[in-house]
């Protein structure tokens, strides 16, 4: 009975400790300098509806993995082991960490104009524009995106390191950029991508986007770096075994 219940005790700390990860992934966030805010008010208006969205889905997740703690709060009686796995499989999905598959459309960036047609040397995709671009992606119900065949999970970083963009340690400086993009209702992503005007941002940085037709089967790649978090340590136990 011992045995038994200290077995119990041992899934449900592995499970607890793998949720804490996977949503401390989740919620990671990247510090950013402090500036002036000089956006105007449709600016703030659509920065306030992203983070609206951003409520709602932040929400949906915790509500989600609530719902994952009380399914195996009821299953760990009768197979903890079986529970574990199952929620671990889940977890891992939700994190990136598998290869996916669904409908959805291949994005391609490209010059609009060559160096040779300019006569001057052009510079690579701006991280603001190509951020834009995920974010838009993401209000249009996108469920899973890659760039240049490497999964976007939410703890990707695109920045700027010394005049290169880099999609966490990778570098965007070879043309064409493929994006692949995964939604459940892959035609009306399609539709409202081709009438959006984010196709005249890229057309100021000399960019063109192609957007091709809903696509059946799209296949996106695990995320295949290690994932590190910050601000996270294990909890020390107190004397006496408590």
């Amino acid at each position: 009975m011992k045995k038994s219940n200290w077995k119990k005790g041992l899934s449900f700390t592995l499970l607890t400790t793998i949720f804490g990860l996977m949503l401390a992934i989740q919620f990671q966030t990247i510090k950013e300098p402090i500036v002036r805010d000089t956006r105007d008010m449709w600016e703030l208006r659509d920065d306030l509806k992203e983070e609206q969205q951003l409520q709602v889905k932040l929400l949906s997740e915790i509500r989600k993995y609530d719902e994952i703690i009380e399914t195996y709060k009821l299953e760990e009686n009768e197979n903890p082991e079986a529970a574990l796995k199952e929620t671990l499989n889940v977890l891992k999905e939700e994190a990136g960490l598998t290869e996916v598959e669904g409908p959805g459309v291949i994005i391609t960036i490209d010059r609009l104009f060559s160096e040779d047609i300019l006569g001057m040397e052009l510079d690579n995709i701006s991280p603001d524009l190509l951020k834009r671009l995920i974010n838009e992606l993401n209000s249009y119900d996108a469920e899973e995106i890659s760039i240049q065949g490497r999964r976007l999970i939410n703890s990707t970083v695109i920045r700027d390191i010394n005049g290169q963009t880099k999609m966490d340690n990778y570098s965007l400086n070879t043309y064409p950029i493929e994006i692949k993009v995964i939604s459940e209702n892959a035609e009306k992503l399609y539709n409202r991508m081709n009438a959006s005007t984010t196709d005249e941002d890229f057309a100021i940085d000399n960019l063109k986007l192609t957007i091709s037709e809903p696509i059946d089967t799209i296949t996106i790649p695990a995320y295949d770096d290690t994932i590190r978090v910050k601000n996270m340590k294990p909890v020390e136990k107190e004397e006496g075994g408590k």
